[in-house]
């Protein structure tokens, strides 16, 4: 991926931005007509870049639809065997627990430098990577998503999870099938974001625009969306994953028509790579096998699989966070830094340095930055499906209460032993567990 940097243009129009004010303010004539000709020169710009031919060849092994994704995919587990129920109750215990774990140590700290980070950490007096919640975060009365205060994500004012979009498409998931059954479609999907969710973000929040809009959930993907490989249908796979456990290529059927609302390509290879490793870590003892055992449900030569091939391969290398982060900056020069690609490669590299030690896979994934709150959740989602609930230190756990706060137009509040009971019944309904 040769990727163009416009760090320049960036600057350039912030720099018009600013002089525009400047030379309002000392009574310039004549701005709004500058403004308007920059206005629709960059339309100009941006109506040509949007109809450039695409590669058909690489269209033709990235395709989008179901059918032809799975004639591309290479040999794999499809299924690995029915669970015992209270064997998955532990597991999907451990799953859904190590994701909202993951979610609350590196959302307070999304996006942030590394070294940002270490400086917080030495302003918390503890270590980096972080062993615990954070004991104080910037800025800790302002709410995220109109919820929760920052504070309310560190170790002392944790009461119950805090709200995330991370955890709210898990619960979403549930929402959707509870209305809609297993054999949910897509428009089921965009018909619960329309009745469930006040906002969305990027590819979502387009996805949601669209829907409202009128135009069909099968199409909603492809409307004013530049979104669509970025990491939104990555974080929302886990759910799939808790009702297949034990069978990756369903888990990936579901997450395609979860996907398909709002990604397409990369963004819909790594709803499903995740949702069938995830899956498969519910039948296995070992991390890494269940990141291989995703592979065979996503197209062998895309260049997600590709990616994922190189961070497996790459990971026996990685000494530590700094380390996990130069590799795949310098692998992935100038890919945005909410890309599923690059997120999914640090997701990795967290999983290979702790594999079973959960407190270093989050705290080694959080402290790589990028879009950390949703790496960390999802290696701790895979991890915790493999090591179960009992293999979680306690105070990662302890100030959840049973409760997770949720911002969504139904429900503002959820018991977690109630979510993975739910998970439960309907994996067992999916036949999946006995």
């Amino acid at each position: 991926m040769d990727y163009v940097s416009m760090k320049t243009v960036s600057e350039l129009t912030d720099q018009i931005e600013r002089y525009l004010e400047l030379k309002a303010e000392y009574g310039a004539g004549g701005i709004r007509a500058v403004a308007q000709r920059l206005e629709e020169s960059l339309a100009g710009f941006l109506a040509e870049v949007k109809g450039m031919a695409i590669d058909e060849t690489l269209a033709a092994i990235e395709p989008n639809l179901l059918d032809d994704i799975k004639r591309l995919r290479p040999e794999g587990p499809r299924v690995m065997g029915t669970l015992d129920v209270d064997a998955y109750k532990q597991r999907v215990m451990g799953a859904l627990v190590g994701r909202m774990a993951g979610c609350t140590l590196g959302a307070p700290v999304e996006f942030n430098p590394i070294d940002r980070m270490a400086r917080l950490a030495e302003q918390n007096g503890t270590p980096f990577p972080p062993e615990d919640y954070w004991t104080y975060v910037d800025n800790p009365s302002v709410l995220r998503y109109g919820k929760s205060r920052r504070d309310a994500y560190t170790r002392d004012k944790m009461d119950g999870v805090p709200v995330d979009d991370d955890v709210e498409y898990t619960l979403t998931g549930l929402v959707v099938v509870d209305k809609h059954g297993l054999d949910f479609t897509t428009a089921d999907v965009g018909r619960t974001w329309q009745d469930v969710l006040p906002m969305a973000c990027t590819a979502e929040k387009v996805a949601l625009d669209n829907l409202n809009n009128g135009i069909d959930a099968r199409d909603a993907a492809d409307v004013e969306n530049p979104y669509c490989e970025w990491i939104g249908a990555d974080i929302r796979c886990d759910p799939w994953a808790y009702m297949c456990p034990g069978n990756p290529e369903r888990a990936a059927e579901f997450a395609h028509r979860d996907a398909y609302l709002s990604h397409r390509r990369q963004g819909i290879y790594g709803a499903m790579y995740f949702a069938a490793s995830i899956a498969a870590a519910f039948a296995l003892d070992d991390p890494m096998a269940a990141l291989e055992a995703g592979l065979a449900e996503i197209p062998a030569d895309c260049a997600m699989a590709k990616a994922i091939r190189w961070a497996l391969d790459t990971a026996p290398s990685i000494k530590g966070y700094q380390d996990a982060r130069n590799t795949v900056d310098e692998k992935f020069e100038g890919m945005h830094g909410v890309h599923t690609i690059n997120n999914a490669c640090l997701t990795v590299f967290g999983v290979a340095l702790g594999k079973t030690d959960f407190t270093r896979v989050i705290r080694e994934t959080v402290a790589m930055g990028l879009d950390n709150d949703c790496t960390a959740a999802t290696a701790g989602s895979l991890v915790g499906a493999v090591i179960g609930i009992d293999g979680i230190p306690e105070h990662w756990y302890a100030r959840f209460n049973d409760t997770i706060h949720s911002y969504s137009k139904i429900c503002e509040r959820y018991s977690i032993t109630d979510v993975a009971n739910r998970f439960a019944a309907i994996a067992q309904a999916n036949g999946c567990v006995m």
